[in-house]
């Protein structure tokens, strides 16, 4: 059975769907603890040590602390109920990884635009490579220990966006408020409007 949101297969009397979610952002923003926080598998990170090759090739300003990053994907799984499953892939964040993007976003019925506000700049591509093909997303704004909270609108302007797409603000290392991003991105991408 592929990933795809419009996928379905029959087994038995239950029909199975599996929905395709992308966690993509910038470089640190946090992509692979939003999906280890709610994947209930051991999710699949595929992290390597920061080598000296990326000196001066990866931009870790503000994330100076960080050793590891995501080379391909990260995958998790939430099953919402029997024979209804979110697949969850979790994007790489570094420029050079970016060609990865194409594939990682076949079948997929939307992503979450996780941003830092201390380093918004960074998820400027992934606003635009959603935007431009068409792919229902939301921000999520990770709201890091020590980080001044800004209002959502305020974001919105910052980044350019329309009133119809969502704003949350969340804290991924907690399972709670990394649901009510999903549900926010599930909503709107199947009914087209903003979750209550």
């Amino acid at each position: 059975m592929g990933y795809a949101a419009s996928e379905q297969e029959t087994t038995g009397a239950v029909s199975a769907l599996a929905i395709k979610i992308l966690i993509a952002g910038g470089f640190g923003v946090g992509k692979t603890t939003m999906v280890g926080t709610i994947s209930e598998i051991r999710p699949l990170h595929t992290e390597e040590l920061l080598s000296e090759r990326g000196v001066g090739v990866d931009d870790v300003s503000g994330v100076e602390s960080k050793i590891t990053t995501t080379v391909a994907l990260d995958f998790g799984r939430i099953t919402i109920r029997e024979g209804l499953w979110l697949y969850l892939f979790g994007t790489p964040g570094q420029d050079r990884f970016w060609f990865m993007w194409d594939e990682l976003a076949v079948g997929a019925l939307g992503a979450v635009v996780l941003a830092d506000t201390r380093r918004l700049q960074e998820c400027f591509p992934a606003v635009d490579y959603f935007e431009q093909r068409g792919i229902p997303f939301v921000v999520a704004v990770n709201c890091f220990d020590g980080a001044r909270r800004h209002d959502p609108d305020k974001v919105r302007r910052a980044l350019g966006l329309g009133g119809a797409t969502p704003i949350v603000l969340c804290d991924v290392r907690e399972r709670e408020s990394v649901k009510e991003v999903l549900t926010t991105l599930v909503t709107y991408a199947v009914k087209g409007v903003p979750a209550e």
